[in-house]
């Protein structure tokens, strides 16, 4: 039998994270270094809550929108933090992971032959998402000279085409890069003249280290054209619970949760559960977290560069980006090779972008020991191969 599978799906090239981790599962004795997910356990508080919710008999849906409960302790906790007002109940969905967001903000602003800027390299998912949605990714390529940064210069530039949306990501995947207030306030200049609006993941928010993080909705006429992406997978170290939110106008917000409602209709109870819990009492969990990440960044950017790979330093998440082409390897060749010969698994740089031939990415979400075997053989390989 025939399936007209869809013209747009089939285009679309599969994940190359998940492409390349299909060759690492089954063999044994591997550091993986390439999967982002935090190493640490989320913390016994926050299970303990989820645990209790299904004890107390909590396994029903909630509002499409998400607990009142939680998007109360959101709005709590960004104008504590951010000084940023909203809506509980008009501007705040709860969405599952914040993968579901960027779908549902995009499907909700976007009609046919929209253009959305993209940076890269960027998240896998951006460009595919844009993609299905309608639209027409317009890539921004940044380079390693620029600390992978883009500029107000850049966004003028595409501009000039036409565009409806910029998507940006800060701290970033995969490079860790960020933005200081001063960096974003000179790109809200070129939105505003462009009258772009902005989807902004900021889901590495608290895993920022050399300065403190800025909101792009806390600058000064922004917080009407941002749409504000965040949740708790990083952070807390809470992957598997799925638990997302968006933060933005209530225009776009009640598009994006008429999506929400008939596709997923709801994110997890006990999730939800877990995510308040997070945010009333998990401070000090994540600082404890970001310390040992911070360690450990400024462990491998070293031990990187020592043995003879280009590696700048990110100001956050839990990646760092360095150059291979030192090797005069491709990416995936060095990847898998890396694999088979020394049994290190990262993601080859072309997964991020088709300008990124020549990097890896590496996570270092993994232990300290763990970094230090992974670096040691490395280093072997980088002989060997010479």
């Amino acid at each position: 039998m025939e399936y007209n599978i869809s013209k747009k799906v089939q285009a679309l090239a599969p994940s190359g994270i998940r492409a390349f981790f299909d060759l690492v599962l089954g063999m044994k004795d591997v550091i993986s270094l390439g999967v982002g997910e935090p190493d640490f356990v989320t913390p016994w508080h926050i299970r303990e809550s989820a645990i209790y919710s299904l004890e107390q008999g909590f396994t029903s849906y909630t509002s499409n929108k998400g607990m009142p409960e939680l998007r109360k302790e959101i709005v709590r906790f960004l104008e504590h933090r951010y000084q940023l007002d909203y809506d509980f109940n008009e501007e705040v969905l709860i969405t599952v992971g914040v993968s579901e967001g960027l779908d549902l903000a995009l499907r909700a602003i976007m009609n046919p032959g929209d253009k959305v800027l993209v940076p890269e390299p960027c998240y896998v998912s951006y460009s595919p998402v844009v993609e299905l949605a309608g639209g027409e990714a317009v890539i921004l390529k940044t380079d390693k000279d620029s600390g992978f940064k883009i500029t107000p210069k850049m966004i003028e530039q595409a501009c000039t085409k036409g565009a409806k949306a910029l998507m940006i990501n800060y701290p970033c995947n995969p490079t860790g890069t960020s933005y200081t207030r001063q960096e974003l306030v000179a790109i809200s200049r070129v939105v505003k003249k462009y009258n772009l609006l902005v989807i902004s993941d900021e889901v590495y928010d608290e895993l920022t280290y050399d300065f403190d993080h800025t909101p792009f909705a806390s600058i000064k006429g922004m917080k009407e054209r941002v749409i504000y992406l965040n949740g708790f997978s990083k952070a807390y170290a809470m992957t598997g619970f799925r638990i997302g939110w968006a933060a933005g106008p209530a225009e776009i917000i009640a598009a994006m949760t008429k999506i929400h409602q008939y596709t997923m209709l709801c994110a997890s109870i006990n999730g939800q559960i877990a995510a308040t819990e997070a945010l009333k009492h998990g401070a000090k969990s994540v600082q404890t977290m970001k310390r040992e990440y911070n360690r450990r960044r400024n462990f491998i950017v070293g031990a990187l560069n020592d043995i003879g790979l280009n590696c700048h330093m990110p100001e956050g998440a839990f990646y760092v980006f360095p150059s291979i082409k030192s090797t005069g390897q491709k990416s995936m060749d060095f990847a898998q090779n890396l694999l088979k010969q020394q049994k290190v698994a990262l993601v080859p740089g072309v997964a991020f972008g088709s300008e990124c031939e020549g990097f890896v990415r590496i996570s270092y979400a993994s232990s300290y020991d763990k970094l230090k075997e992974a670096v040691q053989r490395i280093e072997k390989y980088l002989a060997k191969s010479k």
